[in-house]
Order: structure tokens, then sequence, then C-alpha cells
């Protein structure tokens, strides 16, 4: 399956013409160390992004709830639990953590592919200082946010005997690694998903602008994916490359292929995927649901489950 048509237009909505690109000029000019958290938390693209985030019934999904999360640091995290219809659910609750700009609305197109094609439940969580969400948003603050959505369907009653995926698109794939790899030990972790991430922030500086490599010493929003992808073993790991990506080159996401010492391992590349529309790309939820049925559901369930 290569997905609707709606999820050209959330494409749409996801360029803008300052993320990440755009930011690392900004810290070459010297503000580095105190603006970086505007430049790579951008929350406020596109416009409007705090304060219009697009609901579920927009995109006729029939099966939601919107929820509020509060974290241990008294933050409230905006978010949406999309479930699958009951006759074709699979028993796996997928975690989805988004990029530096937007908002969870913008990703709804996603959430009901995963849902409504692939029987997934989906925890769509809002990061810190994004959309609806409280508070400020930092590296330290994002792991929090992570923590407290695990946390959440570990605890909840219909979803905690559910298998976890950890899905993260760009920064979200960050946030995904620093997750799994905290928790892998647990042993409810059952695969993780990365697309168009980087190996860490100070690593993506000299790429994106070489003549800022002298200043990476000054960025403290590190996201060392690169240094704990490699702790990650026993937990299967899905990469999904968009190999045009304009602003992550995907040599990053080579690297933490190659950095990767996990059991299972997949890479699937998308020659003409760039940062914003590798999720567009012809055959993208079908390596989703083949990293499901091969690497996550039991023989048992994988007959059950057929959809």
């Amino acid at each position: 399956m290569s997905g609707p048509t709606y999820l050209q237009t959330m494409v749409q909505w996801l360029r803008a013409p300052a993320l990440l690109s755009t930011g690392i000029a900004v810290l070459a000019s010297g503000l580095l160390y105190f603006k970086q958290n505007d430049v790579i938390y951008p929350r406020n693209i596109p416009e409007n992004a705090r304060t219009e985030v697009p609901k579920p019934h927009q995109f006729k999904i029939e099966h939601s709830e919107e929820l509020s999360l509060r974290t241990p640091d008294e933050v409230n995290l905006h978010a949406f639990l999309i479930r699958p219809n009951a006759q074709h659910a699979r028993n796996i609750t997928i975690i989805s953590f988004h990029g530096n700009a937007g908002n969870i609305g913008h990703r709804l197109p996603i959430a009901k592919v995963l849902s409504e094609d692939l029987g997934c439940n989906v925890l769509f969580v809002e990061y810190r200082g994004y959309g609806y969400s409280s508070g400020e948003p930092n590296e330290k603050g994002l792991g929090i946010d992570a923590q407290t959505a695990l946390d959440y369907v570990r605890n909840r009653k219909d979803l905690r005997d559910t298998k976890i995926i950890i899905y993260g698109q760009s920064l979200g794939g960050a946030v995904a690694i620093g997750l799994v790899g905290k928790n892998q030990s647990q042993g409810d972790i059952a695969g993780l998903i990365l697309e168009n991430t980087f190996m860490s922030i100070r690593t993506l500086i000299p790429s994106v602008l070489p003549p800022a490599k002298y200043l990476t010493l000054l960025c403290h929003q590190l996201w060392p994916s690169n240094d704990v992808i490699p702790t990650i073993k026993k937990v299967p790991i899905l990469f999904l490359s968009g190999l045009q990506d304009e602003i992550v080159p995907a040599s990053h996401m080579k690297g933490l292929y190659d950095a990767c010492v996990a059991e299972k391992k997949i890479w699937k590349a998308f020659p003409e995927g760039s940062h914003n529309d590798t999720i567009a790309e012809p055959g993208y939820f079908d390596a989703i649901e083949d990293f499901i049925v091969n690497e996550v559901l039991d023989e048992g369930e994988k007959s059950k489950s057929a959809l």
C-alpha cells in the first residue's frame, strides 16, 4: 500500500521555509548557545501551529480519544489515541514522535493509515511547547515527555498487554532512540521504527553548513543517537531513509544503521524521498507492515490478525 492521497496534503503542511537547514545559518551567526532551542524546536512553524491543531474527525477517523498526559515535572501534554476497528485490530500500540515543526494534528493522516490499514492502536504525543501542550521544549524535557507516553501505555488497562512499537520521524527518531535505549530491559518494546533522523545535532551542523563546524562545541542540545543506538540489542529496528533528504543527509541514517548492533535490523531506502515527503513514497507503509508481520507478531498472532 502507498497510503491515500491525504498524505500529500500533510506533506504540504509540513514543508516550511525555516526548519533545521535555515536554523543552522542562525547558529553560525553567533547565536548558537543562546538561541539554539528556538532553532532546533521551531514549534510556531507553520503559522498557527500552537493554536490550531487539526482533529481526528477532520480526517474521518472514527475511533479516537483526545488526551492530556501529566508529566512528572508538571507539564500537560496534548495527545490523540487512535483506535482501529475492533474486527481488524492487532495487539499492537504504536507510540509516535513527530519532527521538529508542526503539531500532532498535522500527522493524523499517518495515524489513519496505521490504525485503519495496519490495525494498530496509535498514540500521538505533542511535545512540551508544541500545539496545545504546555511548557518549553528542550532535550531533557522531550525525554520526559516520551517516558510519560510510554508509561501511560504501560499503565492503561486496555493497552498495557499490547506489543509496543516506538516510531519516530526526524527529531522524533532521536526521541525514540533515547526512549528505547532507557527502557529496552523491561521487554515490552517490540520494535523501533526510524525515519530520516540524524546521528546527533553536533554531527548534523557540519553536514548542513560546513563553515559552522567550528561552533559545534557550543551546542548543548546534543541528541547523541549515534552513541545510544549501539546499546539497543534485542529490539528489532526498521530504518526508513529518503535518499533525497535535503535537511538531514541520508548518510546520517546510514551511519545509524551501521552503528546498530540489534539482532534484527532492516534497511528500506526510498530513492526519491526527501525529508518531509518520504512518508508519501510508494511502499512506505508496506515496509512498516512487513516489519510488523515479520519482526513483531508471533506466528499465532500473524494468522489471528490477518487483515
